[in-house]
């Protein structure tokens, strides 16, 4: 299984998230996805902990397969644009509990709708080797025009005239999310992805188990 080495200085952060952003795989390279997994994470700042959790979902049905949690010290500091290296342990270790691997991992926040093109989907995609997608509830960098108000409507998110998401609207007159590559899967795929995983809500499934997962777990860390 994997392991983590963590950066010791923002100076080898950096250092790391050039170099993997240059490995980012913008093209659909997997088969069949059977399991879908959503993570997430929350802090206790007061005693320096992060809670990292990982719900695995059955991509036909979305119904829960497996979930699991774990708690850690904050191992990074909180430097802008390097947000990644504070979530990248605690998810890593919740998906090595699991008892298998997911198919497809789907992100609360960016891919490569970054400024250095390396958010926490493409980060935690290209670690593991396996296609992510960032969906995130607001917008890090980019412009774009305001999609039509109907489930399904979309326009681009453009950064140095460069396509780099989706505006997806997943529910009518409700606000859009920003879909945008994490690894190994193309945009068309994810957007579509992201649509079957709402059928009901503005976020994703996969978002709305984990984000419940790793509140309770929070709020028994507190209690």
């Amino acid at each position: 299984m994997f392991q983590y080495d963590a950066p010791t200085t923002q100076e080898d952060a950096l250092q790391i998230q050039t170099s993997l952003a240059n490995t980012v795989i913008m093209t659909d390279q997997f088969n069949e996805i059977d399991t879908i997994a959503g993570v997430d994470v929350a802090y206790d700042e007061d005693n320096n902990q992060v809670v990292g959790a990982v719900v695995l979902l059955d991509a036909k049905t979305l119904q829960v397969i497996e979930s699991c949690s774990v708690v850690e010290t904050i191992s990074f500091p909180y430097i802008p644009g390097l947000f990644s290296f504070r979530e990248i342990p605690p998810l890593i270790n919740a998906i090595k509990k699991l008892s298998m691997m997911p198919d497809l991992i789907v992100c609360d926040g960016q891919g490569i709708a970054h400024p250095k093109r390396f958010g926490m989907a493409s980060h935690l995609g290209v670690l593991l080797d396996i296609p992510t997608i960032g969906c995130g509830k607001t917008k890090l960098i980019g412009e774009y025009e305001t999609p039509g108000s109907c489930k399904g409507n979309m326009s681009d998110l453009m950064h140095d005239e460069t396509l780099i998401g989706k505006v997806l609207r997943t529910q009518k007159d409700i606000k859009p999310v920003f879909v945008s590559v994490g690894h190994k899967i193309s945009i068309e795929t994810a957007v579509q992805w992201i649509e079957k995983l709402t059928p009901k809500y503005r976020l994703p499934e996969t978002t709305r188990q984990a984000d419940q997962l790793v509140n309770r777990s929070l709020k028994a860390l507190k209690a």
